[in-house]
């Protein structure tokens, strides 16, 4: 179902209640008249409220993709984060060295920072230097350690209490698209490489609770991951959307547009990374900055069965606070 707007329903402020409330007393009406009109418009004015409230209500909750510096540094992320208890995705660990070495002080200092902090939670997984769909075994076996690493990272972040979530990259690139005619076989080799980098880590989370969600990069066609996603046959392994990636394909290589990507995905997509775009290049732009079409978006997402993790990633995390104060503006998140 499709996500009504609190902007287009009616408002109603005190000034508008009282001037409704004078208009519908007949003050020249008998004595039971005036009540029993008091009380209708009484009823009439606490449905308005019930309508703006489930409106509100009905808007999905705005997560943060972010490193922990950003919760220490910028004033009232931390807080802003606490409030609502908002979905998290702890991003230190994207630096190649972080995982190569102990990344369990990094684990411990988020403990620290996100003391208080019980909603969901994840890590953007490793992707530096290499492709799950990599041919070299000698590489194959860096990747699956690098995944390995990742998931006990994840495991540890989340205290594993389960339904943690692991971002990894997509291995489609526009090239994999163009040359579909002339290397038909291309797209099912990619699938069997990446099953072989990533058959072991899914197993793994399976077990530990914890999803891997596959995010596009260059994919032209949105339908690629998700079957891709579907070949693992697990509940481990689901969709990622990021949407400034995918309004760079639509813009330079003709992709369909955003909200295409997440009617595609359907039930499979799991995770978004929300930020703003202007279809020429990975901008990770505020939200309003760019040209993404928003409320398309946001119609789109409605329409599933169940609204994923949505996670503002942007360039600059002073953005993150105004990005969820213009959606909510709109009536389209908060």
């Amino acid at each position: 179902m499709a996500f009504e707007t609190v902007a287009a329903r009616p408002r109603l402020n005190d000034e508008d209640h009282f001037v409704f409330v004078k208009q519908s007393i007949n003050l020249h009406a008998a004595p039971g008249i005036r009540l029993t009109k008091l009380i209708l418009s009484c009823v009439i004015a606490f449905k308005r409220v019930m309508v703006m409230v489930q409106g509100l209500n009905s808007r999905p909750v705005l997560g943060v993709a972010v490193k922990l510096e950003d919760l220490e540094r910028i004033a009232g992320l931390r807080e802003f984060v606490l409030k609502r208890q908002r979905d998290l995705e702890i991003q230190d660990f994207i630096a190649v060295d972080a995982l190569r070495q102990d990344w369990r002080p990094i684990a411990e200092r988020s403990h620290k920072i996100l003391d208080g902090h019980t909603g969901r939670i994840g890590i953007h997984g490793p992707f530096l230097g290499f492709a799950l769909d990599t041919p070299d075994p000698d590489v194959r076996a860096i990747v699956k350690a690098r995944l390995n690493a990742g998931l006990d990272a994840c495991a540890a972040i989340s205290r594993a209490r389960g339904g943690a979530h692991m971002v990894v990259h997509s291995p489609f690139l526009t090239r994999h698209w163009y040359n579909r005619d002339t290397r038909p076989a291309g797209v099912d080799e990619v699938t069997e490489h990446v099953h072989l980098s990533l058959g072991d880590a899914v197993k793994r989370a399976e077990t530990e609770g914890i999803t891997i969600v596959i995010e596009n990069i260059e994919d032209k066609d949105p339908l690629d991951r998700v079957v891709l996603a579907r070949s693992f046959a697990s509940p481990a392994v689901a969709v990622s959307l990021d949407t400034g990636h995918a309004h760079y394909a639509h813009g330079v290589t003709r992709a369909p547009p955003v909200d295409v990507f997440v009617r595609t995905a359907g039930d499979a997509l799991a995770h978004v990374h929300v930020q703003d775009a202007d279809g020429f290049a990975d901008r990770h732009w505020a939200i309003g900055e760019g040209t993404i079409c928003w409320p398309a978006v946001f119609r789109a997402l409605g329409e599933l069965p169940e609204m994923p993790r949505l996670m503002l990633e942007l360039a600059d995390a002073r953005g993150l606070m105004p990005s969820a104060a213009w959606l909510n503006e709109l009536g389209l998140a908060i």
